[in-house]
């Protein structure tokens, strides 16, 4: 690889760390090319992508960036992952990590924050972006509900009196 090639390398890698919600570093020492495909193909689903570097060429990239403590991941076998969505990456590789020993989970980032391992796992555990705007609009549109069920309510009592009413009187 030319010094041309790094540079390009160094520059995308830097576009990673500023603009990815999270970033999760992982060991995928022993992993085979199946199994790598595989995790790819998953976080692929999930919206997020993965990237191998060259540490070096990474550690560079996060100098000056927000999230630079991670450089200390970076050692031996290291894997990124990434998505936009805070949520999408940490849960795709705490789920794939689960299912496969090969790939074990160092840390990470999100935004300006270093995540240890537990950090991760309590990223993947959070709601995903739509699950927490869907939660938002049923609580939002629960209290119209209610209204609407309220006023409806005296209405079909006076139906169901008047019925039984009626039923007694033939």
């Amino acid at each position: 690889m030319d010094r041309a090639q790094k540079e390009k390398v160094v520059e995308e890698l830097g576009q990673i760390f500023a603009s990815s919600g999270v970033v999760v570093v992982a060991h995928y020492e022993g992993l085979t090319v199946a199994e790598m495909q595989d995790l790819r193909a998953r976080m692929r689903e999930a919206g997020g992508s993965v990237r191998v570097a060259k540490n070096k060429l990474a550690k560079i990239a996060l100098e000056g960036q927000p999230c630079a403590s991670i450089a200390d991941f970076l050692t031996g076998m290291t894997v990124l992952s990434y998505s936009d969505d805070p949520v999408a990456a940490a849960r795709v590789v705490v789920k794939y990590a689960k299912e496969n020993e090969k790939l074990s989970i160092l840390g990470g980032s999100m935004g300006e924050s270093a995540l240890d391992i537990a950090g991760v796992k309590a990223v993947a555990d959070m709601p995903s972006r739509e699950e927490l705007l869907a939660q938002i609009a049923s609580c939002i549109g629960a209290p119209a509900s209610n209204i609407a069920g309220a006023i409806g309510a005296p209405a079909s009592n006076i139906a169901s009196i008047l019925s039984s009413i009626e039923e007694k009187a033939a």
